[in-house]
């Protein structure tokens, strides 16, 4: 089956192939790179759900016109905390500003929730994959990984708010743990997810 992933970063479509390739699935992954597509998306909903859907909406309607008939996936993430009433949420990647320095942003976190007490930090990783099949039917799938935010962050690096994320049930942050430790994360989680429907529509992986 050929899939292609609405994204132009290869570190993160490396990432998505090394998890379903660990997971003995077979599917081809295409970048936007690989079909020419280069248009800027507006990203403009009020939730993940919402932006994840635009940019696959897109993507269809370029493959449209290019006579590229296969399954679009695309993905929106975010940090959602409770304390915060959500936020920064559908903000996450602009949280401190735009291209912002990942200290910053969690500079940023860490100073709004400086008085909140460590029982009501909880916080939530989501990651929303959101499909369109060839004859246009739309799947969506979400992933979490639950937590609390600490209150000195971790190792630097990786997932921009990895630094100050303990998932439930773990004594150290995201960007701390093994993988083995850490297990599935809210973005594998959205993809199993996501296979197993696909693999409900059998007749659909030999597009």
């Amino acid at each position: 089956m050929k899939i292609i992933f609405g994204t132009t970063n290869i570190a993160k479509l490396e990432q998505v192939k090394n998890f379903t390739r660990y997971k003995g699935i077979d599917i081809e992954f295409i970048s936007l790179n690989d079909i020419g597509f280069n248009e800027e998306i507006e990203e403009n909903g009020k939730t993940i759900e919402e932006n994840s859907l635009i940019k696959a909406k897109a993507i269809k309607e370029f493959c449209n016109k290019k006579n590229i008939n296969e399954i679009i996936v695309t993905d929106d993430a975010g940090l959602f905390v409770d304390a915060l009433d959500g936020r920064p949420g559908v903000h996450t990647a602009r949280y401190a500003g735009d291209h912002a320095p990942q200290e910053e942003s969690i500079n940023k976190l860490l100073t709004e929730l400086k008085d909140v007490p460590d029982d009501k930090r909880g916080a939530t990783f989501a990651c929303v994959l959101t499909a369109i099949m060839p004859d246009g039917e739309i799947i969506s799938c979400r992933g979490e990984t639950k937590g609390k935010i600490v209150r000195t962050p971790g190792t630097m690096g990786k997932l921009t708010y990895g630094p100050v994320l303990m998932p439930d049930g773990m004594n150290k942050v995201i960007n701390d743990l093994t993988e083995e430790e850490l297990g599935l994360t809210h973005r594998d989680k959205a993809w199993l997810e996501l296979i197993n429907k696909l693999e409900v529509r059998s007749e659909m992986w030999e597009v």
